[in-house]
């Protein structure tokens, strides 16, 4: 027996052979495909299907990604909201518990008896209440607001245009905008007109 590679002559290139070692597919045949197999046209709309399927999984499962998504950032502005809020809560609590000591210091400057080391320890004191949040509220002269202030007396007067507080005869005081105790005064109203 002769090989390929025996039998060439000098000047020409030797036989090759080349075997095919590819496996095929147990499903697939040998015989090339005719134009009009029904198989592939099938195959195509399996897959077809099977595409627009996958497609509303897909759809279906991005909306409720989505739908969590926005449930967890609401609950997430819901729980810092209310820590806010219990926060600004627990500050109002003890500062309204502070107010008696804040009218105790009042009634000592206006006496004149806060002095020397006393004056330093009532400045830092309100500086820090301040840096909570705590307003002053009531100045005479400031237009009467019946949220903020509460009439304890009322005259009339020819110097007013509107209710005024005349005299404050006890401040207010509020964190924001929660009163934490209305300022009381002495109103005065001008002139009924006739």
């Amino acid at each position: 027996m002769t090989r390929p590679s025996d039998t060439h002559r000098p000047g020409e290139h030797p036989l090759s052979i080349i075997r095919d070692n590819r496996r095929r597919d147990p499903g697939t045949s040998l015989e090339p495909r005719r134009h009009g197999d029904v198989e592939p046209a099938r195959q195509a709309d399996a897959v077809a299907g099977e595409t627009d399927s996958l497609r509303a999984q897909l759809r279906e499962r991005t909306a409720d990604l989505q739908r969590l998504k926005s449930e967890y950032d609401n609950y997430r502005k819901r729980v810092s909201r209310d820590r806010r809020t219990v926060g600004e809560i627990a500050v109002a609590n003890v500062l309204t518990g502070l107010l008696p000591v804040l009218d105790a210091i009042d009634q000592a400057r206006k006496q004149g008896e806060i002095t020397g080391g006393f004056q330093r320890v009532t400045d830092v004191l309100e500086a820090e209440l301040a840096a909570l949040g705590l307003q002053s509220l009531g100045t005479a002269g400031d237009p009467f607001d019946p949220a903020w202030h509460e009439a304890v007396s009322c005259t009339r007067s020819d110097h007013v245009e509107q209710p005024t507080c005349a005299t404050i005869l006890r401040p207010g005081y509020r964190v924001g905008d929660q009163l934490l105790r209305p300022a009381q005064a002495e109103v005065a109203e001008p002139p009924a007109t006739r």
